[in-house]
Order: structure tokens, then C-alpha cells, then sequence
């Protein structure tokens, strides 16, 4: 398993290349030996009843995973394939940009470990989750 720790400005790079995550509209705010955090800004489109006006889980559950698997793709210098992802909702989130904080529980040569915490605008904890990922070397 070949490792080299991506910088803020290569992990954005790589981050932006798929469509979707485009469209969940991140920013790398931070790398370094404690993981990533970056941020999603907010869309309408995310808004799952009009009248309360709170986030879909299912975009939630997406920023958790997206920024778990960039904390490995931040290490091994490419994404990887989710194998399993587990998401805690704490509280409903509303519109503003959300920021996630992802890091390493375990890295493996076949699969390893990350977990996220996603905050609303104001800092409160919304969401947070923990995801296996297929860490082997891509066959050539």
C-alpha cells in the first residue's frame, strides 16, 4: 500500500474530479496528521420538507462518508470504495453550509477505518459516522 500524504490544495483537486462531489460544492479547509476537515456549502436542493426546511439524511450521510474516504484518499493519494458506513443523527440540520472533520481510525492494507463528525453553522454537531473502505492496491 503505497502512502503519500496529499496537501490541502491536491486533496481539493482530487475531491472535485466526480460530478457529485461538485455538486455537494466542497472546500478543503484543513489537512494534516490529524485527518481533514472540509466544507459543504449549502444548496437548496438538500431540503427534504419545505416547511421545516431541514437537510435530507441522505446528504448528510453522504458528506459523512465523502469526507471519511477523502481522509484515506488524503493518505494513499486516491479515493476509495466504501465497503460499509454507519450514521448517527444528533439533531436536525438546517440550512447553512455544514463542516465536516474526518480522520483515520485504522489504516489496513485491505480495508481500514475512518469516522466523520459533521457541524452546522454554528458549530453544533449534527451527524457523525464511521465507515469501512477498500484500502488494497489497485490491480495494474
Amino acid at each position: 500500500m503505497s502512502e503519500k500524504t496529499l496537501t490541502a490544495d491536491d486533496l481539493q483537486q482530487l475531491l472535485t474530479r466526480g460530478p457529485f462531489n461538485r455538486w455537494l460544492n466542497f472546500t478543503v479547509l484543513k489537512v494534516d496528521g490529524d485527518g481533514i476537515e472540509v466544507k459543504a456549502a449549502w444548496r437548496e436542493e438538500w431540503v427534504v420538507n419545505p416547511d421545516r426546511r431541514y437537510t435530507h439524511g441522505g446528504i448528510l450521510g453522504a458528506i459523512i462518508d465523502v469526507a471519511a474516504d477523502y481522509a484515506i484518499a488524503a493518505r494513499l493519494g486516491r479515493p476509495v470504495p466504501t465497503i460499509d458506513l454507519r450514521v448517527d443523527y444528533h439533531k436536525a440540520a438546517m440550512p447553512g453550509d455544514l463542516t465536516a472533520r474526518a480522520r483515520i481510525v485504522r489504516l489496513g492494507g485491505l480495508y481500514s477505518t475512518a469516522e466523520a463528525s459533521l457541524y452546522d453553522k454554528d458549530g453544533e454537531l449534527v451527524a457523525s459516522g464511521r465507515g469501512t473502505y477498500f484500502t488494497a492496491s489497485p490491480k495494474p
